[in-house]
Protein backbone atom coordinates (compact mmCIF):
# COMPACT_ATOMS: atom_id res chain seq x y z
CA UNK A 1 0.00 0.00 0.00
CA UNK A 2 1.26 3.47 -0.90
CA UNK A 3 1.59 5.92 1.99
CA UNK A 4 -0.96 8.72 2.26
CA UNK A 5 0.51 12.18 1.78
CA UNK A 6 -0.93 15.08 3.79
CA UNK A 7 -0.10 18.77 3.43
CA UNK A 8 0.00 20.26 6.93
CA UNK A 9 0.19 23.66 8.59
CA UNK A 10 1.16 23.39 12.25
CA UNK A 11 3.24 25.82 14.30
CA UNK A 12 6.73 24.77 15.45
CA UNK A 13 6.02 23.97 19.09
CA UNK A 14 8.34 21.80 21.16
CA UNK A 15 5.73 19.05 21.18
CA UNK A 16 5.30 19.11 17.36
CA UNK A 17 9.02 19.21 16.54
CA UNK A 18 9.48 15.43 16.18
CA UNK A 19 6.66 15.23 13.63
CA UNK A 20 7.98 18.21 11.71
CA UNK A 21 11.65 17.18 11.65
CA UNK A 22 10.85 13.56 10.79
CA UNK A 23 12.10 12.03 14.06
CA UNK A 24 8.70 10.37 14.30
CA UNK A 25 7.59 8.73 11.07
CA UNK A 26 5.08 6.26 9.74
CA UNK A 27 5.43 4.04 6.71
CA UNK A 28 1.75 4.74 6.03
CA UNK A 29 1.88 8.53 6.13
CA UNK A 30 3.96 11.30 4.58
CA UNK A 31 3.57 14.74 6.13
CA UNK A 32 4.34 17.68 3.85
CA UNK A 33 4.81 20.52 6.36
CA UNK A 34 4.20 24.06 5.14
CA UNK A 35 5.68 26.74 7.39
CA UNK A 36 3.20 29.57 7.89
CA UNK A 37 4.27 32.45 10.12
CA UNK A 38 2.41 33.54 12.09
CA UNK A 39 0.32 30.37 12.25
CA UNK A 40 -2.91 32.40 12.34
CA UNK A 41 -2.29 33.18 8.66
CA UNK A 42 -2.84 29.46 7.98
CA UNK A 43 -6.30 29.66 9.55
CA UNK A 44 -7.53 32.12 6.93
CA UNK A 45 -5.92 30.17 4.09
CA UNK A 46 -7.53 26.95 5.29
CA UNK A 47 -10.97 28.48 5.79
CA UNK A 48 -11.06 30.30 2.49
CA UNK A 49 -9.27 27.91 0.12
CA UNK A 50 -8.95 24.57 1.98
CA UNK A 51 -5.25 24.80 1.17
CA UNK A 52 -4.12 22.13 3.64
CA UNK A 53 -5.19 18.59 4.43
CA UNK A 54 -4.44 19.20 8.12
CA UNK A 55 -4.23 22.64 9.69
CA UNK A 56 -3.91 23.93 13.18
CA UNK A 57 -6.85 26.23 13.84
CA UNK A 58 -8.20 28.21 16.76
CA UNK A 59 -11.41 26.78 18.18
CA UNK A 60 -13.37 30.00 17.66
CA UNK A 61 -12.26 30.14 14.02
CA UNK A 62 -13.36 26.55 13.49
CA UNK A 63 -16.75 27.11 15.12
CA UNK A 64 -17.37 30.27 13.09
CA UNK A 65 -16.36 28.46 9.90
CA UNK A 66 -18.72 25.55 10.61
CA UNK A 67 -21.54 28.00 11.39
CA UNK A 68 -21.03 29.35 7.87
CA UNK A 69 -21.06 25.92 6.25
CA UNK A 70 -17.34 25.40 5.72
CA UNK A 71 -16.55 21.70 5.04
CA UNK A 72 -14.16 21.12 7.93
CA UNK A 73 -13.83 18.40 10.54
CA UNK A 74 -12.09 19.08 13.82
CA UNK A 75 -10.06 16.58 15.75
CA UNK A 76 -9.71 17.29 19.47
CA UNK A 77 -6.00 17.98 19.62
CA UNK A 78 -5.05 21.25 21.24
CA UNK A 79 -1.42 22.11 20.41
CA UNK A 80 -1.48 25.28 22.49
CA UNK A 81 -3.52 26.31 25.52
CA UNK A 82 -3.17 29.58 27.35
CA UNK A 83 -4.57 31.16 30.51
CA UNK A 84 -6.11 34.36 29.10
CA UNK A 85 -7.11 36.33 32.19
CA UNK A 86 -4.04 38.52 31.67
CA UNK A 87 -4.55 39.01 27.94
CA UNK A 88 -6.26 42.38 28.35
CA UNK A 89 -4.31 45.53 29.11
CA UNK A 90 -5.45 49.13 29.49
CA UNK A 91 -4.00 52.61 29.10
CA UNK A 92 -3.19 53.95 32.56
CA UNK A 93 -4.43 57.42 31.65
CA UNK A 94 -8.01 56.24 31.11
CA UNK A 95 -9.06 56.09 34.74
CA UNK A 96 -10.06 52.44 34.38
CA UNK A 97 -10.06 50.89 37.86
CA UNK A 98 -11.92 47.63 37.26
CA UNK A 99 -13.33 45.62 34.35
CA UNK A 100 -16.80 47.22 34.57
CA UNK A 101 -15.13 50.54 33.71
CA UNK A 102 -14.78 49.23 30.15
CA UNK A 103 -18.44 50.13 29.50
CA UNK A 104 -18.53 53.08 27.12
CA UNK A 105 -14.87 52.52 26.19
CA UNK A 106 -13.02 51.42 23.05
CA UNK A 107 -11.27 48.06 23.36
CA UNK A 108 -9.00 46.80 20.60
CA UNK A 109 -8.66 43.22 19.42
CA UNK A 110 -7.05 41.94 16.22
CA UNK A 111 -10.33 40.52 14.89
CA UNK A 112 -13.63 39.97 16.68
CA UNK A 113 -13.65 36.17 16.42
CA UNK A 114 -10.04 35.52 17.48
CA UNK A 115 -10.00 32.98 20.28
CA UNK A 116 -8.24 35.24 22.79
CA UNK A 117 -10.92 37.89 22.23
CA UNK A 118 -13.75 35.38 22.59
CA UNK A 119 -12.29 34.04 25.84
CA UNK A 120 -11.57 37.47 27.31
CA UNK A 121 -15.07 38.73 26.44
CA UNK A 122 -16.47 35.62 28.16
CA UNK A 123 -14.31 36.26 31.23
CA UNK A 124 -15.36 39.92 31.34
CA UNK A 125 -19.04 39.04 31.08
CA UNK A 126 -19.21 35.94 33.28
CA UNK A 127 -16.67 36.78 35.98
CA UNK A 128 -16.95 40.56 36.14
CA UNK A 129 -20.46 41.33 34.87
CA UNK A 130 -19.28 43.59 32.04
CA UNK A 131 -22.03 44.49 29.55
CA UNK A 132 -20.25 43.58 26.31
CA UNK A 133 -22.79 45.53 24.26
CA UNK A 134 -21.73 48.71 26.08
CA UNK A 135 -18.14 48.34 24.81
CA UNK A 136 -17.00 49.48 21.37
CA UNK A 137 -14.75 46.74 20.02
CA UNK A 138 -12.10 48.02 17.60
CA UNK A 139 -10.61 45.49 15.17
CA UNK A 140 -7.53 45.96 13.00
CA UNK A 141 -7.69 42.89 10.76
CA UNK A 142 -10.30 41.03 8.74
CA UNK A 143 -12.01 37.94 10.10
CA UNK A 144 -10.73 34.54 8.99
CA UNK A 145 -14.25 33.61 7.88
CA UNK A 146 -15.14 36.17 5.21
CA UNK A 147 -18.88 35.54 5.61
CA UNK A 148 -18.92 36.48 9.30
CA UNK A 149 -20.56 39.80 10.19
CA UNK A 150 -19.58 41.18 13.61
CA UNK A 151 -22.09 42.91 15.91
CA UNK A 152 -23.00 46.58 15.48
CA UNK A 153 -20.67 47.68 18.31
CA UNK A 154 -17.58 46.52 16.37
CA UNK A 155 -15.69 49.10 14.32
CA UNK A 156 -12.83 48.47 11.92
CA UNK A 157 -9.50 50.29 12.00
CA UNK A 158 -7.78 48.15 9.39
CA UNK A 159 -4.02 48.22 9.18
CA UNK A 160 -3.48 49.90 12.53
CA UNK A 161 -1.27 48.55 15.29
CA UNK A 162 -3.13 47.91 18.55
CA UNK A 163 -0.08 48.73 20.69
CA UNK A 164 0.37 52.10 18.98
CA UNK A 165 -3.36 52.82 19.20
CA UNK A 166 -3.28 52.08 22.94
CA UNK A 167 -0.24 54.29 23.52
CA UNK A 168 -1.83 57.11 21.49
CA UNK A 169 -5.08 56.87 23.47
CA UNK A 170 -7.09 55.87 20.38
CA UNK A 171 -8.32 52.83 22.30
CA UNK A 172 -8.67 52.48 26.06
CA UNK A 173 -7.70 48.82 26.35
CA UNK A 174 -6.55 45.97 24.13
CA UNK A 175 -6.72 42.20 24.05
CA UNK A 176 -3.86 39.96 22.96
CA UNK A 177 -0.95 42.33 22.49
CA UNK A 178 1.71 39.86 23.52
Amino acid sequence: MQPVSLKTAVAPYGHTRALKDGSIRSEHLILDHVEVTPIIAAFRRMIRTLEFDVSEMALSTYLCARAHGKPLTAIPIFPLRTFLHGAIVYHTGTGIQNPKDLAGRRVGVRAYTVTSGVWVRGILKEEYGVDLDAVTWVTVDEEHVAEYSPPANVVRADGNDLSQMLLAGEIDAAIGLG
